[in-house]
């Protein structure tokens, strides 16, 4: 067997996802439900492994990524690995964003169809990694959400990229300014997602959606993919490098302190006093 073939998702020794292939179609599954499958440093080295394997084996066909549970596809960033790891030395952050680039990039460009079946809650980089998926099927409870402008980080990881691509720049600026919950039928409306089903259906119509593009030729697939990723490409190169060390300058900045330490603490964010103070330190600036 050759050293560029995929390899037994067993010998992997995954601990936060789940990993399977079975007829032509490798699944991964993000086994956190217990917060939610937020992705920490250790899911995204598993995710970036996973989505490699799956791309290098000739027996794989289509890729499936999901959550575990009922409640989450995926809610994003772990914020209290956040709390935990980057307040206090901001630029280790650089190099956790460098992981979470390279694991979105190898999902988007692995060369074969992948879907997105949506399971639950998706929240901020769940919803990026959703959108790096080329089709989406969610069940119809779904919620899809961003949150980054009201707890203190950018959605610049694929949203503020693609979401204009897809659902058009108004509703992009709604989605992204206002954080509120977009339903599934109102993704589906909007052109987010493809499909939407009864919960008791999402396996049946995932399995659907991969059997047809089994059937579907695999060299021309993949060719036929890189082209249609040319406008997503074109605006992630212009802006994830950027993104990347505005976030980390700015990791110790009081508005992002604030988001992360309410979110820790279980409390709403105190946007008022982050105005006042920026007020103040604007009015100490005319009287000098």
């Amino acid at each position: 067997m050759s050293k560029y073939s995929g390899t037994s998702p067993a010998r992997l020794r995954f601990k936060n996802i789940r990993y399977r292939k079975k007829n032509w179609i490798a699944t991964v599954t993000i086994n956190r439900p217990e917060v939610h499958n937020c992705l920490d440093f250790q899911t995204l080295l598993e995710l970036g492994r996973a989505f490699q394997d799956a791309g290098w084996d000739d027996r794989i066909a289509v890729v499936v990524v999901t959550g575990a549970g009922d409640k989450a596809f995926c809610t994003g960033a772990d914020i209290k690995e956040w709390k935990r790891d980057f307040l206090e030395r901001p630029n280790d952050f650089y190099k956790w964003m460098g992981v979470f680039i390279e694991t979105y990039e190898r999902l988007r460009n692995i060369g074969k169809p992948t879907i997105a079946r949506l399971n639950g809650m998706t929240v901020g980089g769940g919803n990026e990694l959703h959108m790096s998926c080329d089709l989406a099927i969610a069940a119809e409870d779904v919620v899809i959400r961003h949150v980054g402008t009201s707890r203190g980080s950018v959605p610049g990881a694929g949203a503020t990229q693609w979401l204009p691509l897809i659902v058009g720049d108004r509703r992009a600026r709604e989605i992204l300014f206002l954080c509120e919950d977009v339903p599934a039928r109102k993704a589906l409306e909007w052109g987010l997602i493809n499909e939407v089903v009864p919960r008791h259906q999402l396996d049946a119509a995932v399995q659907r959606m991969a059997e047809k593009l089994i059937r579907k030729l695999p060299e021309v697939t993949r060719y036929t993919k890189q082209q249609l990723n040319f406008w997503r490409e074109f605006s992630w190169a212009m802006t994830i490098g950027h993104l990347k060390d505005w976030l980390t300058v700015h990791t110790g900045a009081p508005e992002i302190a604030e988001g992360i330490r309410a979110f820790s603490e279980k409390r709403p964010v105190d946007y008022m006093a982050i105005r006042s103070l920026t007020a103040g330190k604007r009015a100490r600036s005319k009287k000098k």
